[in-house]
């Protein structure tokens, strides 16, 4: 491959009641989507747990830990015998009685780039997260690692293009989306399972096209309690086509093979960012417009 090509993976997988036990098969699969060539790999959404957040119960705060600390630890001595770039999302203790929903960056030197919290909470049904966390506060972030700048955004924050244009200005060339995201049990209608799992592509392809960039999404898959996780981990090229796409059931490591010339390329002849007009998205921060 040139300096410009890339593999990247995506790990999906279920996950046990035990976090060291999803510790230890997180490891195997980085060490399997190393040895296929894979220089980036970005674990699924609180990796190392089951998705706690389906209830509003006290219990789930003991998974919390520091960031960076043991997990990191383990992960950062991993990443330099492979010499490969890991994305891990983590409960995060800061202090007592403050978390964050949190995704470390480790280089592939094994050297802690910097983590980004999770600034889109949900509070919905089955995903009560505003009991369990904090909204980020660190902003919008990349990081420049060994392979590639990438920008990291968390599940929720897929669906907010506001999210993705400020990381990608910033000079990301992929967008990973660490994911957790399913139906309910109990939805039986293929129809309504279908919309939304193509709501929710259709809006990060957009954010491939509207920023020129490479986006990753990993999902978990498996049901956990009344959720059905949907897998179906993606990547997107630069112009919303889709390079690689996991099974909706089961668990896969999902490689993709990422050209980032094509970036420069698709920016050009589609000039996006040129023709942003910047004067005039004052109102953007504002709630809502009215009258």
């Amino acid at each position: 491959m040139t300096p410009e090509q890339l593999r990247i993976a995506l790990v999906q997988t279920t996950c046990r009641q035990n976090p060291a036990e999803n510790l230890d098969a997180a490891m195997l699969r980085i060490r399997e989507a190393a040895a296929g060539g894979a220089r980036i790999i970005c674990l699924q959404e609180l990796f190392n747990t089951l998705y706690f957040c389906q209830a509003e119960e006290y219990g789930p705060f003991s998974y919390a830990e520091p960031i960076p600390g043991p997990t990191t630890a383990t992960l950062q001595e991993l990443a330099a015998e492979l010499g490969v770039v890991i994305v891990a999302s983590l409960f995060e203790v800061r202090a007592k009685g403050l978390y964050h929903n949190t995704a470390a960056v480790i280089d592939a030197d094994g050297s802690y780039l910097g983590k980004y919290r999770k600034m889109h909470i949900p509070d919905d049904p089955g995903f009560y997260e505003k009991f369990y966390f904090t909204p980020g506060d660190l902003g919008y972030k990349v990081f420049k690692t060994r392979y590639a700048t990438i920008g990291v955004l968390i599940c929720w924050d897929q669906w907010y293009p506001e999210a993705a244009r400020l990381t990608a200005l910033q000079g990301a060339d992929i967008l990973f989306y660490p994911t957790a995201i399913g139906w309910a049990a109990s939805e039986g209608s293929e129809t309504v399972r279908s919309s939304q799992r193509q709501a929710w592509k259709t809006i990060q392809l957009s954010h491939a096209v509207a920023n020129g960039v490479y986006v990753a999404a990993a999902n978990r898959a498996g049901t956990e309690g009344e959720l059905e996780f949907w897998g179906n981990s993606f990547v997107s090229d630069p112009f919303g086509q889709v390079v690689a796409e996991a099974a909706h059931t089961g668990e896969q490591i999902l490689y993709a093979d990422c050209d980032l010339s094509r970036i420069a390329f698709y920016r050009s002849h589609w000039p996006f960012m040129r023709d942003r007009r910047i004067d005039s998205y004052g109102d953007i921060t504002r709630r809502w417009i009215d009258g």
